[in-house]
Formats: structure tokens, C-alpha cells, sequence
């Protein structure tokens, strides 16, 4: 028997480009799964899958370049996973959208803009994956949510909701479709050191070493996390060692939320 524990199984992964999805992408073909991955960005994908190609010769990882609030998009990645891998058994939504109004200043179009992408994005993308997650009889949805979905701060209402929303919408996903065997979970990382967080800095006149030293009050363990430290939930959360799991909101946040 294999000890991966994605072998035989394929996974489409938003927001696949950088980050956590990236992080994700690698240790889900570490562990035996054909990927998907969809991310605005061409030359974030093209990266990323050189990047596990060049680690892992024989992965199966397909790319494309699309903006998960299109959801002819989201029905065009799931029809690519059923016609190169044979089905779909992981959705993992990780892709978002940030907004740094604050919640007096907030226009209807850019709230329009959050929901389209970290919401009405993440239904497309399910509702599109359902039919191959139904037929998987395995099926497992992982949406990445925020710490900041269960607890308060300045300056991120928009985007702070549209998680916490999410959060609910996972809830309503492992009702509805605990019948046909598809379970549905989310993950809410914590300060993580993605390349979004590092770029930001940088062109603010920020060198790494120094993006590192703000964040030592945001968590109990007093650092950041690395994107492989959400990934690595997220992948036990896909697989089916997590197979009586469903429903359930999993804090990857180093305990910022009992602060």
C-alpha cells in the first residue's frame, strides 16, 4: 500500500501562484496528487510549477491563468481536471482579495470587487467542482479563510467579513453535501510570510530581516509562519485521514485568537 497520502487523487487549487497555495501545490504532489492550479498571475504559476517540476520530476501540474471571479473560469479549470486527470477529489480555495478601506470609507464598488472574488469566487468554484467531488465519493473542500474572520482589527473590515462570511458558507457547504460524501472544512492561517506580505515591504523600503521583527506580538508563539505551516493543515485536512472531519473551522494562527 502507498504511504502518499494523496496517491490517486487530483486537487485544484486557487490563488495556486505564490503563498500558501504554492506551499500547498508542492506538498500536494509530494504526496502522490495530480494539481491544478489557477491564479491570476502567469508568471507567479509558471514559477511555481517550474519550481516543483524541478523537485519532483514526474508531478502532474497543470496551470491556468484566470480571475476566480469569472466563473466561466472556475468551470474551465474543473473541466481541464476531469479531462487530464480523470476527476477531481480536493478543491482547496485559497485565492483572495485585500482591501485596506476603512469600514466608514468603503465604497459599494469596492465591496462589490471583495465579494466578487472571496466570495461569489469561492461559490463558483464549488458549485462548479461539486459534480466531480460527488463522483470522487472522497470528495473534500478546503477554503482558506483568515484568523481575522473570529477576531477584531483596524483597517481590513472589507476583507475581514468577506472571511468570516466564508466561514459560515464551509458550514452550510458540510450540510448540504454530507450525503453525497463530500466533506467541507477552513483553515484560518495567522501572520504568514508570503511572497505578497515580503513585495509589500520591500517596496516599502523594508528589507525581510525587518518585516520579521513585526510581528512578534501577533501570536502566542511569537513569529510568523511560513506557508508550508498552513499548508501542511491543509493537506491533512484533504486527505482522507481527516475523513470524519468536516464542517470544522481549524485556527493556524500560532493562538492569535485567545490573545
Amino acid at each position: 500500500m502507498s504511504k502518499l497520502r494523496l496517491a490517486g487523487k487530483s486537487a485544484l487549487i486557487t490563488g495556486g501562484g505564490a503563498g500558501i497555495g504554492a506551499a500547498a501545490a508542492h506538498l500536494f504532489c509530494q504526496e502522490g496528487a495530480s494539481v491544478m492550479l489557477v491564479d491570476a498571475n502567469e508568471q507567479a504559476l509558471a514559477r511555481t510549477k517550474q519550481g516543483i517540476q524541478e523537485s519532483m520530476p514526474h508531478a502532474r501540474v497543470s496551470c491556468l491563468a484566470a480571475d476566480v471571479a469569472e466563473e466561466a473560469a472556475a468551470l474551465h479549470a474543473v473541466h481541464l481536471c476531469e479531462e487530464l486527470f480523470d476527476g477531481l477529489d480536493i478543491l482547496v480555495n485559497n485565492a483572495a482579495m485585500r482591501n485596506y478601506a476603512a469600514a466608514a470609507d468603503a465604497t459599494p464598488a469596492e465591496w462589490l470587487a471583495i465579494v466578487g472574488v472571496n466570495l461569489i469566487g469561492v461559490s463558483s468554484y464549488c458549485k462548479a467542482a461539486l459534480p466531480s467531488l460527488r463522483r470522487s465519493g472522497h470528495g473534500s473542500i478546503v477554503n482558506v479563510s483568515s484568523c481575522y474572520a473570529v477576531t477584531g482589527r483596524k483597517g481590513m473590515a472589507l476583507y475581514d467579513a468577506t472571511k468570516a462570511a466564508q466561514l459560515a458558507y464551509t458550514r452550510t457547504l458540510a450540510f448540504e453535501e454530507s450525503m453525497h460524501g463530500v466533506r467541507a472544512n477552513a483553515v484560518c492561517p495567522g501572520s504568514t510570510l508570503t511572497d505578497f506580505h515580503i513585495g509589500r515591504a520591500e517596496g516599502n523600503g523594508k528589507s525581510v530581516e525587518q518585516l520579521k521583527t513585526e510581528r512578534k506580538d501577533s501570536s502566542l508563539i511569537g513569529r510568523w509562519a511560513q506557508p508550508e505551516e498552513v499548508a501542511w493543515p491543509i493537506l491533512w485536512l484533504s486527505s482522507n485521514e481527516a475523513s470524519f472531519i468536516t464542517g470544522t473551522t481549524l485556527m493556524v494562527d500560532g493562538g492569535l485568537h485567545i490573545m
